[in-house]
């Protein structure tokens, strides 16, 4: 191993082509669990404080869902590895000056260590939970390999260590202990539950009436937004107050279950988001 070698492995690594981050985190039906996950991030009570006091995302939900989408292409290494380093850095950098107090009284700084590391454990999290729910769950050797690679990104996006789980199995663990010990319900939790009660307003340039936006997105922001309470933990539902039936449970199981056996059949055009797709085809260019 040359120098430059142990530098790399020193300060982690950015997914790149043959990576299972980019299979994984790249299959578009993540975004039926999409809701859920950002619900597990804000549910820390550091992560809600700091989006509630310092993020733009209800005076700006475009401009920062486009924001939010671009940052994780790069660091993901969908651009390639020096953009995502840059970007992993960027990330490191912004964060030094989100701090403050929160509701309770208590000091929080973006950068705590649990809730640094928990945010990047909900992306693990989602790519397991995504391939249980819609796919194929992935196999055990596989499971090693993708906590890997998710340990090496942590690692590139300045996290210590000594603070990330060392095996799937201590991850599952460290998930279900932060779930029942540690998420809470506050004010920034209930606030997305209820922005999320109606689609996003029209998108920057949108042509037609609002009217015309609200026939369009009503049926998938539903559509979504059922799914995403699905996928969360029940602890948290009844937490944060989401009502849950049996009959949407055996709604959503239905729905499920349909998408499971597409993955059979799924072709990879059809499997991967557009940029992920793109990204794989370039590399696959590359090498030949």
């Amino acid at each position: 191993m040359t120098e430059t070698d142990v530098r790399r492995t020193a300060a982690g690594s950015i997914p790149g082509p043959g990576s299972l981050i980019w299979r994984y985190a790249g299959d578009w039906r993540g975004v039926f669990g999409g809701r859920a996950i950002l619900l597990l991030q804000v549910a820390h009570p550091v992560v809600g404080a700091g989006v509630g006091d310092h993020s733009q995302f209800v005076e700006d939900r475009w401009g920062r869902l486009t924001r939010t989408v671009e940052s994780t292409i790069d660091f993901l290494g969908y651009r390639g590895e020096e953009r995502g380093r840059l970007e992993a850095a960027r990330l490191r950098e912004i964060h030094k000056d989100i701090k403050g107090v929160d509701a309770q009284g208590r000091r929080y700084h973006a950068l705590n260590p649990e809730a640094y590391l928990w945010v990047h454990a909900t992306l693990l999290h989602g790519m397991i939970q995504t391939q249980e729910l819609f796919g194929t769950p992935i196999t055990p050797r596989r499971a090693r390999v993708l906590h890997e690679e998710w340990t090496r990104l942590g690692l590139a996006l300045g996290i210590t260590e000594r603070h990330i789980p060392e095996s799937p199995a201590t991850f599952r663990e460290y998930v279900d202990s932060m779930i029942h010990d540690r998420l809470e319900n506050n004010d920034t939790v209930q606030l997305l539950i209820e922005l999320d009660r109606r689609p996003l307003p029209p998108p920057p340039g949108w042509p037609l009436p609002a009217s015309a936006w609200g026939h369009l997105a009503t049926p998938p922001s539903a559509l979504l937004r059922r799914t995403g309470i699905a996928s969360l933990p029940p602890v948290l539902r009844d937490r944060f107050g989401l009502r849950w039936t049996s009959a949407d449970e055996r709604r959503f199981q239905i729905f499920a279950r349909s998408m499971r056996a597409g993955d059979k059949v799924m072709i990879d055009r059809l499997r991967y988001s557009p940029i992920a797709s793109r990204a794989m085809r370039r590399a696959r260019r590359a090498q030949t």
